[in-house]
Parts: C-alpha cells; structure tokens; sequence
C-alpha cells in the first residue's frame, strides 16, 4: 500500500490478523508511472503485486501508534501556530485600513494589547462606519481561544519530553531546545533502524542530488525529501547553535571558509551535522561531550580554504601605438550598438 495518512493503522491491523503488508514510499522511482494507457486503482494493484514479487519495492518504517500519535501531535501545533499567525496579520490589516498604528513586533500582543482591546466591539452594536470593530472583536475571540489551545498542546508536549530519555539526551546538545528534540527524535523512532549517517541524512532530505553520465559527474541541490518541517527547524536550530556552541561555531566557520556565498550552503551542512550527533547519541545512548569532537580552536585561527585564483602579471604590449582619435561626427552608441536615432516627425 502507499505510505499516507491511514497506512499506519492498516497495517497494524492487518499484523493483528496475521497478514504480511509492504507499506511503500511513492517518492520512488518505481512508483511514478509514466506513458501509460490507462491508470486505474485495478492496474496499480497488479503492477504492484508484480513489483513486490521482483523485490522492486523499498518497505518503509512503519512507528508504533504512540509514535505516530506524537507526530500528529507536533505538527497539530504548526498549523495551530500558522493559525495563530494569520489571525495577527489580519487584526494589523485592520489597523491600517484604518490609518490606526499600533506597535509593532511581539510588544502588540503584550503591552500593546490593551490598546488594540479599546477598539473591539461587539457586531450586533456596530454601526454602518464600525463594522471593522466588530470584524477586529470576532477575530480577537478566535486569537484568544487558539492561545489557550497552543498552551494546552505545549503542556502536553513538555510532559511527554520530561519521560522520554532520548529527547532529555538530545537537549544536552548546546542550542538545541525541545522542540526540535522532539519533533527529530519523533522523527527518527529507532535510531538502530539507519545503518549509517548517510542513511539518516538520505531520509531527512539533506543530502545533494547527483547526475552522472559518461565523463559527466556533477552534484546538485539537497534532494529534500522527507519531513519538511523537521528541515526548517534543523536549519533554524543550526543558525541558532553557532552562538552558544562553540563546535557549531568552529564547524561553520571551517565550511564555509570566509567566503559570504557559502553561508547560507554551510548552515544547511551544520543542519545535517546536528542531526548525525543527535542520532549518534540516541543509538549509542551517551550525552553530549564536546571533548569526543575537534578541538576547540577560535575562530579566528581558522585558515581559510577559499581557492582564490591567482593573480597574473600584466603581459606585453603588443603596440606602443597610441590609439586612433575619434573621428569627428561620429555619435558614441550606447553598448556598441547602434546609435540612438530620434523619432520621425508626423
């Protein structure tokens, strides 16, 4: 069956009654189906059962309901906060319609609260000119209520992180918080299930394309498969670390090697890195311990490894000639092309 939404409790029923299932990716090569004829759910059933009887198929992990039920959980709290962040966009367009200011930044919904309160209003006493008093009323009441469920799922979630050991081992990590413990160890499950950090960074989506034809061997873009938001919280977690970690800090100074453009490519690698240490310290069970890492040079001792080309002497003249004066008459054009002509009078 294909990996979605109710994949998982099929399966377990499925094992309940004894069935063997095979849960696959459709991010695979082997599950596009191209220049076909016809494609119906009849079709794909039997082109899969031949596959599977080929070995073509690659099973994917299925976690166990606790787990999966920790995954929703993490990502309910996204779309909440997603939520959150619209319904704020829309009370400050309410604002400026109005030609009203109000502060800006997290300071609206702290100390600047009371005075957006002092604008709400019921709709059912709005006139024809207050209307947008009670539309900023309505969407107060929303904001509020999804505020009080944020605190609700945080409360849930800090509980489940005090109980679970991988998530406190992971936290040891400086500048990693919960919330990224949780949502990488959710997302890892078995650490024993990865053979190696080149699997683990394959899952995660980190690892860069790769194009190879005959003489031709060129490296791409991060394929960016598998859990999206993990990624994005990763990367953010990375830029975070390289102040409060000093092996963060050292990592991405010595990736990037001074070079401005290679920035924003060296998070990303420090990204996968924070991941591989953190799935190491699941599988091997130990805390963070900066002594096992390189060691701790400043920054400021790390030579660069930028290759820049080297500069060349001028060469000879081929003429001492001086050059041709230009002739008189003659309109300079603007990129060597031809000159500007004016439009004709009519």
């Amino acid at each position: 069956m294909e990996a979605c939404g109710p994949s998982g409790w099929i399966s377990d029923v499925c094992k309940q009654q004894g069935l063997e299932t095979i849960v696959c990716s459709t991010n695979d090569e082997a599950w596009s189906w191209k220049n076909t004829k016809r494609k119906t759910d009849r079709d794909d059933a039997l082109k899969l059962a031949k596959m599977a009887v080929l070995d073509a198929l690659t099973p994917v992990h299925i976690p166990k309901p606790e787990v999966r039920q920790q995954r929703m959980l993490v990502k309910y709290r996204k779309k909440i906060d997603g939520r959150i962040n619209r319904i704020k966009n829309a009370i400050r367009a309410l604002f400026v319609n109005q030609g009203i200011e109000i502060d800006t930044g997290k300071r609206a919904w702290c100390l600047g609260r009371q005075r957006i309160d002092t604008f709400r209003k019921p709709l059912e006493q709005c006139g024809d000119v207050e209307l947008w008093q009670g539309e900023l009323d309505l969407e107060l009441t929303q904001l509020d209520d999804l505020i009080e469920k944020m605190a609700t799922v945080e409360k849930k979630l800090e509980a489940y992180a005090k109980d679970n050991e991988h998530i406190q081992r992971v936290m040891t990590i400086p500048g990693v918080g919960r919330k990224t413990a949780e949502a990488l160890v959710a997302a890892i499950d078995d650490p024993h299930r990865f053979k190696n950090s080149r699997h683990l960074s394959s899952y995660l989506g980190m690892t860069p394309k790769q194009y190879q034809s005959g003489e031709t061997d060129r490296s791409g873009r991060i394929s960016k498969r598998g859990p999206r938001m993990l990624r994005s919280m990763l990367l953010e977690c990375a830029w975070a670390s390289t102040r409060y970690n000093a092996w963060s800090k050292l990592t991405f100074a010595r990736i990037h090697g001074g070079s401005k453009t290679r920035r924003k490519k060296a998070g990303i690698a420090l990204a996968r890195k924070l991941a591989v240490v953190a799935w190491a310290m699941m599988r091997d069970e130990v805390d963070w311990d900066s002594t096992k890492l390189l060691p701790e040079i400043p920054v400021e001792e790390v030579k660069l490894k930028v290759k820049r080309p080297e500069v060349r002497p001028a060469g000879e003249l081929h003429s001492e000639q001086p050059p041709r004066p230009a002739k008189p008459g003659r309109r300079k054009t603007k990129r060597g092309g031809s000159p500007k002509r004016s439009p004709v009078k009519t």
